[in-house]
């Protein structure tokens, strides 16, 4: 792994050190309910999935100098919109707020995602984000 200036970094590089990392992260943006939640519910048939998202997504996309936890929610929100995977947009609302994302920039996002991946994606990003925020900021 490299800085933005191509600079050698150190980071987790054993599978174990990449779980161990990428479950902290996981914990930090997502919270330790739905985590342990997720835990819980793994079966034979998912556990080789949550390893994967736990040592990947999370121990080496999310754990990546390159990119501060705002901007890569901000990211996440505009792709899962963009791909209509709404439970994951749920999810990631409920992240970046954690991540510091206000409403207004949560609602800029998917302005931005309107132009580039059609506005009935944004519109209901928007509709799934509504309720979200409102139960959050109470």
């Amino acid at each position: 792994m490299t800085d933005p200036a191509g600079t050698p970094t150190t980071g987790p590089t054993t599978d174990d050190e990449r779980r161990a990392a990428g479950m902290r992260t996981r914990r930090e943006v997502l919270g330790d309910a739905h985590v342990d939640r997720a835990v819980a519910a793994v079966t034979p048939l998912t556990a080789d999935f949550q390893d994967f998202i736990t040592r990947v997504a999370w121990g080496d996309l999310w754990q990546r100098p390159g990119l501060d936890r705002r901007t890569r929610s901000m990211l996440t929100l505009a792709i899962t919109a963009s791909l209509r995977h709404w439970d994951e947009f749920a999810l990631h609302v409920k992240a970046a707020v954690h991540n510091g994302l206000t409403d207004e920039e949560i609602a800029e996002v998917c302005l931005h995602t309107a132009v580039y991946a059609g506005v009935p994606a944004a519109n209901h990003a928007l509709a799934v984000a509504k309720p979200i925020l409102a139960e959050l900021r109470g």
